[in-house]
């Protein structure tokens, strides 16, 4: 099911060109230093035919909710998925919005020096300079206040969040916001479900902390469940205004 995207009304990064690619059920939000549109389509295009003739030949990759195991010979995305979820104790498609970002925008890179993918509130960022990413937690009143001040020279990187209350992806959690970085887009994705299935209510963001400690790969962590934050990591966390945000949800 579609939703609005209506937090993209909040960027303000107004030294790249954005632009939006969307294929069936992909939606993308892409800055660059130029506009990489047809490139950008070609490569969700391509990722996504790779996906489906997978899923084709393994009906229960996409269904599965558990890691399951993929032949070496699997496409490249396939691998990648399938061992984020090993690392995270997922099924491969928790990972699935991270790793079109990533790949699409690692493909891009040759392309432009910096580059921004953002997939229903999973980014794949490369800058040569400071990104502020504000954090979107549905009606906690930490949502638009609060933000994670990026540093160029720590990118790539994948910044990905997972909701229990925002949005339609599947949670068994209720937090407002799990927003997890590693430099692997398709890990961090992974991660953020993993972590946001145990934070059912406040008391569970330290359970959430404590797990995401345990993920080899990941670089920060930050739980919010109603105005209740948790943090963790090589996070640098500001406050924000409308005015200089880039936006996760």
């Amino acid at each position: 099911m579609y939703q609005p995207r209506t937090y993209r009304h909040w960027i303000r990064d107004r030294d790249l060109i954005s632009f939006s690619i969307v294929v069936k059920e992909t939606d993308l939000c892409i800055r660059a230093s130029t506009n990489l549109k047809r490139k950008a389509f070609k490569l969700v295009t391509k990722y996504r035919d790779i996906l489906e003739r997978y899923i084709e030949r393994h009906p229960d990759f996409p269904t599965a909710l558990k890691p399951i195991n993929v032949n070496s010979n699997a496409p490249s995305i396939v691998k990648v998925m399938s061992a984020s979820a090993s690392s995270t104790g997922t099924g491969p498609m928790a990972g699935v919005a991270g790793a079109i970002a990533e790949f699409v925008g690692t493909e891009l890179l040759p392309f432009s020096p910096e580059i921004i993918v953002e997939n229903g509130g999973d980014i794949y960022l490369k800058s040569l300079k400071k990104r502020l990413i504000g954090i979107y937690a549905g009606k906690s009143p930490l949502t638009g206040k609060i933000g994670l001040e990026i540093d160029g020279a720590d990118t790539p990187l994948g910044i990905c969040t997972s909701s229990g209350t925002v949005g339609h992806s599947l949670s068994y959690g209720k937090a407002d916001a799990v927003i997890v970085l590693s430099k692997s887009a398709t890990l961090a994705d992974a991660a953020a479900t993993a972590i946001g299935n145990l934070v059912e209510q406040p008391s569970d963001i330290t359970r959430g902390i404590e797990m995401a400690q345990r993920i080899e790969g990941l670089k920060g962590a930050v739980i919010i469940a109603d105005s209740n934050m948790g943090l963790w990591g090589e996070l640098k966390l500001c406050q924000i205004s409308l005015q200089d945000q880039n936006k996760t949800e």
